[in-house]
């Protein structure tokens, strides 16, 4: 059996841990919001250096993986996008194109499924609705406050559960 899957795991969130996805916030204040726009725009995503240097201390000890609640349509754009940066390589878990569900139900239920046969070290997100359920659920986490939190994007991702 491979050494590295039984290491612990780091879970890290996207937009706002890793990217800054500040450029594309203008999209979510129309009415009605532009997702494609929103989404379509993640590749320009400055890297959050606080956050990208967190991740690779995290690899030096543990597996990376990535819990987003962008949709899986972005997948490639994602992929690129983390290789570009020089983060961590680490499996990929987004939501499915069709899933509503506010961001702390999906990364949860995702959480708990990683959580059966692998220790999960930290999680490190900058939603506080999730990271506040996480803790509660016993999960140490690291909450992502280098850059400002966006009350566009946490209604958004609260009411219509599109990141």
């Amino acid at each position: 059996m491979e050494q590295k899957s039984s290491r612990p795991l780091a879970v890290y969130d996207l937009d706002g841990t890793l990217a800054d996805s500040a450029h594309r916030q203008h999209f979510l204040e129309r009415k009605p919001r532009d997702w494609a726009a929103f989404f379509a725009a993640a590749p320009q995503d400055p890297p959050l250096a606080e956050g990208v240097a967190l991740a690779l201390k995290s690899a030096e000890e543990c597996e990376v993986v990535y819990l987003t609640g962008r949709p899986e349509r972005c997948r490639r754009d994602t992929l690129d996008w983390l290789a570009a940066q020089g983060l961590p390589e680490g499996r990929v878990w987004m939501r499915r194109n069709d899933d509503r569900r506010p961001a702390r139900r999906t990364k949860l239920e995702i959480l708990r499924r990683l959580a059966r046969d692998r220790e999960i070290r930290v999680l490190v997100d900058d939603d506080e609705l999730v990271c506040e359920d996480a803790e509660r659920a016993g999960f140490t986490v690291v909450r992502a406050r280098w850059t400002g939190a966006s009350e566009v994007l946490k209604d958004a991702q609260e009411r219509e559960g599109r990141t």
